[in-house]
């Protein structure tokens, strides 16, 4: 398969678009072995914090000498960076043999007259096959929307099931309201496996604890952090049992999402991994992760975070309380259609000065930067549409002055873009 089949193969397999359900999964997994039996696995669930918890854990397993593999979603800019051993993503050499596998599998599916997998689906199936082939010792798994009928449910055996915060998200898919949401996300949980969580909204809580008793699965919340130093270039915190751990993303979330991996790990010791007080701290401090209050520039302050539905918008607002609680900040945002942006407009409106909109580039469900400023208007007088990232960029520099905060926020698939966009004018002073 050349690099332009290639391209065309994954375009096509991207406009079968998402269909909820495990069978067309499981097809194609029976035709390439069943790789997903072979791995040893954490899985993760939850609507946020899930990437921030998985760099965490993989950080710390890392430092442990461990060969581990991840595989999270969606991708900033390249389909290859959701697939990682050692912290480096799949080659394009390795990229295209295993596409290659897929497609042949896939045509035997379609021979038997069987549905074929979603994108997602293949991708999945890709990177369960190339943990089982570098031999990890352990795998990250991040589900990729809900947990019953998600792709990453084909796992057989999980070693621990993690929950990170539940809240109201693509309810057209998972639910109503935040418990059957937290049904759907709990359908990860099998017999075997450690259960721990973050703090939850109780009715979440509930469904998790419940679910882990059926399955006869131990379950423990994370402990809360205690005595924290915020910063935006480093942070600690307390937990009794560590003392004082240090990290280096910033976020007032964070401490809480590095206390969940925490509580993973000390899972995974008792599975019988091997994990040093050393590697716990040492991976805590390296872990990065883009698109989480992550800080871009200092004058003025950039800062990137992909607060997307109602629940990151609070913990966004929450950061910027603690981190600039007395200065206004001029408000970037892009997001797609299908999200409450009203919710997110207001509550970042509170003290944003300005706020320019843009339509998040290469997505179809992008919603258009000039009804997004409509919506805005509502809640921030003085909001403007902007025709590109770039353009929304130097817009919101003239209007922070160069020294009110600049937020960028909304769905990641421009946060990416933003991040080059930001670093070049580093380059250019």
């Amino acid at each position: 398969m050349t690099a332009p089949e290639l391209e065309e193969y994954i375009a096509g397999s991207k406009r079968r678009g998402f269909k909820p359900g495990l069978d067309p999964v499981r097809g194609l997994c029976e035709k390439l072995g069943n790789p997903q039996d072979s791995i040893k696995a954490v899985h993760i669930s939850g609507t946020n914090a899930k990437g921030s918890v998985l760099a965490y854990l993989t950080s710390v397993l890392r430092s442990a000498g461990l060969r581990c593999g991840s595989f999270y979603s969606p991708a900033m800019e390249d389909d290859r960076e959701t697939v990682r051993v050692g912290g480096r993503c799949i080659s394009k050499k390795d990229w295209g043999i295993y596409w290659e596998r897929i497609a042949k599998a896939e045509e035997e599916l379609e021979k038997e007259g069987k549905e074929l997998p979603t994108f997602f689906e293949a991708l999945t199936a890709l990177a369960f096959m190339y943990f089982k082939d570098k031999a990890c010792d352990i795998c990250v798994i991040e589900c990729g929307m809900g947990g019953r009928g998600d792709a990453t449910n084909i796992l057989t055996h999980p070693l621990v099931c993690v929950f990170t915060p539940i809240s109201c998200d693509h309810m057209q898919y998972l639910g109503e309201d935040t418990a059957a949401i937290a049904r759907e996300k709990a359908g990860i949980i099998k017999q075997g496996a450690c259960v721990v969580s973050s703090v939850q909204e109780q009715e979440a809580l509930d469904v998790i604890r419940s679910t882990a008793q059926e399955a006869d699965c131990p379950f423990e919340t994370a402990e809360l952090p205690e005595k924290i130093r915020y910063g935006l270039s480093s942070q600690s915190f307390e937990l009794k049992a560590y003392g004082r751990l240090k990290i280096s993303l910033s976020g007032a979330y964070q401490p809480g999402n590095a206390a969940l991996a925490v509580k993973a790990a000390e899972k995974l010791v008792q599975k019988g991994f091997r994990i040093s007080g050393k590697a716990l701290r040492e991976g805590l401090e390296n872990a990065g992760w883009y698109g989480r209050f992550s800080v871009l520039g200092k004058k003025p302050y950039i800062i990137a975070d992909g607060a997307h539905n109602e629940a990151g918008a609070k913990a966004l607002k929450k950061s910027l309380d603690i981190y600039f609680p007395d200065s206004p900040y001029v408000l970037m945002m892009g997001v797609l259609r299908d999200k409450e942006y009203e919710k997110i407009l207001r509550i970042l409106s509170g003290r944003a000065c300005a706020l320019v909109t843009l339509t998040p580039p290469s997505n179809a469900r992008a919603l258009d930067a000039v009804e997004l400023a409509e919506a805005g208007s509502e809640y921030i007088k003085n909001t403007t549409a902007a025709g590109s990232v770039e353009e929304a960029f130097e817009m919101a520099l003239l209007l922070s002055g160069n020294e009110r905060p600049l937020i960028a926020c909304g769905s990641l698939s421009w946060l990416a873009k933003f991040k080059k966009v930001a670093e070049g004018r580093k380059g250019k002073r």
